[in-house]
């Protein structure tokens, strides 16, 4: 899936910036519920935002959600009203997913922070020295 299928890819700086200036964006974790249990979740409460919580993959079978973009219009989003939304997953790869099918809807402009939560792993198998939590942004442990 490349870029030109959403509006574009942001760093998680970038995607709390954009956050930061447009009231209206919205920032959509597509995670799995595990996921934000056990690993964390983004705050921008400071931001006076919520966070989207919706599944793109299904947790522990890993099928796709059937039902994502209902869920998204659930959380007062609408297709064409040009509210920005801001994909977010553990490395990038779902949120890419997720923001290629959203701009399909009509839903966007669509984004995806590249780095997701915790970042790619690295040489050890191991993750967080990149992504959201690495780059020192607003998070919690539910």
């Amino acid at each position: 899936m490349s870029a030109d299928q959403y509006a574009g890819d942001l760093t998680p700086r970038e995607a709390w910036d954009l956050l930061a200036a447009d009231e209206h964006a919205v920032l959509v974790d597509v995670r799995t519920d595990a996921e934000w249990r056990f690993v964390g979740v983004p705050d921008v409460s400071t931001l006076g935002q919520g966070v989207a919580f919706i599944e793109w993959s299904r947790y522990p079978s890993g099928q796709i959600n059937a039902d994502f973009v209902a869920d998204l219009a659930r959380t007062g989003l609408q297709p064409g009203d040009g509210r920005p939304v801001v994909f977010l997953c553990r490395s990038g790869a779902r949120s890419r997913n997720a923001a290629a099918a959203a701009t399909e809807a009509g839903f966007g402009p669509a984004f995806n922070i590249t780095e997701g939560f915790e970042g790619g792993v690295d040489e050890h198998g191991h993750r967080g020295f990149e992504g959201w939590r690495a780059a020192g942004l607003p998070w919690r442990q539910p």
